[in-house]
């Protein structure tokens, strides 16, 4: 079993006095940073920007992992790599064709993801599980934070990790989304292999308490 490499999701820093959050998760332990980009349009709400992430890419060197929620992803992409992506995350229900949001991600010489809501079925994603490097079954409904995990994407992490092990490919499987230290090692367990985690991180007051104990799981 891998230990899971644990991201912090910026959304729940304070964005007061961000430098202070970023290096205080990064020397806590934190594997990579999380962003959440959304239009306002894919989901009702908005997140953080290109600009943003470049301010943060100026603090830190660790990975950056940006989950976009946009209903148009190809007009991000060249952004988000500008900025200092290294890995991006786009829904299977956005408008543009995945084949060519997979192909212009590489183009640019950055990791694929696809993201999936948890209304959505598994076998919309399968078909392009050899294209990407992180497949991301949503376990709480895109948008918000602070949602309680759905117990349903246990289910959806094993079916996923089965498909893998099956066919032979070599890719993440995330969580994001009401993830704690009870729900880590539920979803360890089953296959997940990166940990996104807002609240219970940046909240802390001893966050390299919670990153190991979100890593516990996989011992």
């Amino acid at each position: 079993m891998l230990t899971p490499k644990i991201a912090p999701s910026l959304l729940a820093a304070d964005f007061s006095c961000l430098g202070e959050e970023v290096s205080r998760i990064v020397d806590a332990g934190a594997d990579m940073l999380h962003f959440d980009v959304m239009d306002g349009e894919f989901v009702p709400n908005f997140g953080i920007s290109p600009p943003f992430i470049a301010a943060v890419r100026q603090i830190t060197q660790v990975p950056f992992d940006v989950h976009i929620m946009v209903t148009h992803p190809l007009r991000y992409i060249r952004a988000l790599v500008t900025a200092g992506a290294d890995l991006i995350t786009f829904h299977i229900e956005s408008d543009d064709a995945p084949d060519e949001v997979i192909s212009a991600i590489k183009a640019q010489g950055v990791k694929p993801g696809l993201a999936f809501s948890p209304k959505t079925p598994i076998s919309a994603v399968t078909p392009y599980l050899s294209d990407i490097d992180l497949i991301l079954p949503m376990s709480v409904e895109p948008g918000f934070g602070g949602q309680a995990f759905q117990p349903s994407t246990l289910e959806k992490i094993t079916e996923l990790r089965q498909i893998i092990q099956e066919s032979d490919l070599q890719l993440d499987i995330s969580v994001d989304g009401g993830v704690t230290t009870e729900i880590a090692p539920l979803a360890i367990d089953r296959g997940a292999t990166i940990l996104v985690a807002g609240t219970a991180i940046f909240r802390s007051q001893q966050p390299e308490t919670v990153i190991e104990q979100l890593r516990i799981g996989a011992i």
